[in-house]
């Protein structure tokens, strides 16, 4: 649930209240998520084979390998990944000015204005019994301006690993109309911004009069009561500005009332906080540096806490800039396009899809590797140029690391365990019959794993049919994936 701290001159988006109607400021309870709704009914997970038993072999598919057309907006995300494992209070991600605090690293000096986003994923864990008191999460904004400031808030969504969305065993590919198909918080949070959602009891919008600071989000990381435990939070939002904000997200665990129960934090203790605190922690491993990127081996790549630059990714994948549509391949090939790319990951291509960091703390990643939370938007206008029937198929995979040109991509066999992908992908098409749909479905990919059809086409000689592919690439997956596009061979058809 939202808290907005009555002492604040923050107004939602409902009608303001005459001065007689004002309750007196109370302290807030804990606040607890709201009721769920049940998971659809799925079906059996396939049975993992005994990899144990059966030794992994890498087996390459062969097919040319493209950069991805298209590239990432300039619209600012604040992103929050760093550290993903919180023990200790702090700032978690500041863009105020250092002027006044105590910590002035610990303040970036970034103001937001006009469409931005805010991405955060953190962890926190007991290590004993005594460590289960309950951390809190703390998003404020302030605005610096002599004018108040209206922001929007577009879409949201904030879960929980327990209750919430806890990381269940799912099939590899399930349907999803009802966005009720998730494993994971990173899974359910990107699946309602795919939708266009905002939870509801996220105001639609909040007013920060000059000079003050309004409450974003005030939510628990809950513990339970046995060792060890943890829990984790993934929050997204789509935000409008008309004027400028600085934005802090802050950790800092629960006040005790005088009986020792918890209560919320206030907006006056999360200030205190930003004005004294310094980073929390532990802090994660510090990144290889870029200059030593080819000649360090092992590359450590680093979570993020700054300013990325890029929200989406717009794709219109055609055979080249100068025609608007996309040959199918010649039966039994195929052609797959990269996503989410890193340094060192390129498939022998150089494409890197990192968002660029803005603003970075010292310690963590130079790029905001992996995209989580970054909408990909890609078209793909096909084109059936012979003289055949053919039947098209359109899948979406998890390959094995390469950076180097091949003849294909490498698979592995059999399935690892290692979870490289869970969330949910928007597919619209128009059907054999003429009939535009939409299909949105769950996938649950494995370390090499190449992905069944998202749709199969039959497409008569001259035919063209627009597919698009959509998704939030999700908190938790692990680059690199491929959008491949297959013309199939003679043999029966694939149900």
């Amino acid at each position: 649930m939202l808290l907005l701290t009555p002492a604040v001159p923050v107004i939602s988006g409902l009608p303001p209240k005459s001065p007689q109607q004002v309750p007196p400021p109370v302290v807030p309870p804990v606040l607890m998520p709201p009721v769920l709704p049940p998971q659809e009914i799925l079906p059996p997970v396939e049975k993992m084979p005994e990899i144990d038993q059966v030794p992994p072999q890498e087996v390459v598919e062969k097919m040319e390998v493209r950069p991805l057309p298209g590239k990432l907006n300039s619209i600012p995300v604040f992103n929050s990944n760093s550290p993903e494992l919180v023990l200790t209070e702090g700032i978690l991600l500041s863009t105020f000015p250092p002027q006044g605090k105590k910590v002035a690293g610990a303040h970036l000096n970034f103001p937001f204005q006009g469409r931005f986003d805010v991405f955060s994923h953190h962890i926190s864990r007991a290590r004993t019994l005594a460590e289960t008191r309950t951390l809190f999460q703390g998003i404020i904004v302030y605005n610096p301006s002599d004018k108040p400031v209206r922001l929007d808030i577009l879409q949201a969504a904030t879960y929980l690993t327990s209750p919430d969305a806890l990381f269940v065993d799912l099939p590899e590919q399930v349907d999803n109309p009802n966005g009720t198909v998730f494993a994971g918080p990173g899974s359910r949070a990107v699946n309602d911004i795919l939708r266009g959602l905002r939870q509801q009891f996220w105001p639609q919008f909040i007013t920060i009069e000059p000079g003050k600071y309004g409450m974003l989000m005030n939510l628990p990381i809950p513990l339970g009561k046995v060792v060890p435990v943890s829990n984790g939070r993934s929050t997204l939002m789509r935000l409008q500005s008309n004027g400028p904000v600085f934005v802090a997200n802050l950790a800092m665990f629960a006040p005790l009332n005088r009986d020792g129960s918890e209560r919320s934090p206030t907006l006056i203790e999360w200030q205190k906080l930003l004005e004294t605190g310094g980073l929390s922690g532990p802090r994660d491993k510090v990144p290889t540096p870029l200059d030593r990127l080819n000649s360090s081996g092992k590359v450590i790549y680093g979570r993020v806490a700054g300013v990325a630059q890029g929200s989406e990714w717009v794709g219109n994948i055609t055979d080249n800039s100068t025609v608007n549509y996309l040959s199918i391949p010649t039966p039994g090939r195929a052609v797959s396009y990269l996503v989410s790319t890193v340094p060192e990951i390129t498939f022998g291509t150089g494409q890197i899809q990192s968002a660029p960091l803005l603003a970075r703390y010292l310690d963590t990643a130079y790029f905001a590797h992996g995209n989580y939370g970054i909408e990909y938007n890609l078209s793909l206008p096909l084109v059936n140029s012979t003289n055949q029937i053919q039947r098209v198929m359109v899948s979406f995979s998890s390959p094995l690391k390469d950076n180097d040109l091949r003849e294909g991509i490498l698979f592995v066999t059999p399935r690892d365990r290692q979870v490289f992908f869970r969330g949910t992908v928007r597919v619209r098409f128009q059907d054999d019959r003429g009939v535009f749909q939409t299909r949105y479905v769950h996938l649950v990919q494995r370390r090499g794993q190449p992905g069944k059809a998202l749709t199969i086409l039959n497409m008569p000689p001259g035919d063209r049919r627009l597919v698009e592919i959509d998704f939030l690439y999700p908190p938790d997956a692990t680059p690199p994936q491929v959008l491949t596009v297959r013309t199939l061979d003679n043999s029966p058809a694939i149900n």
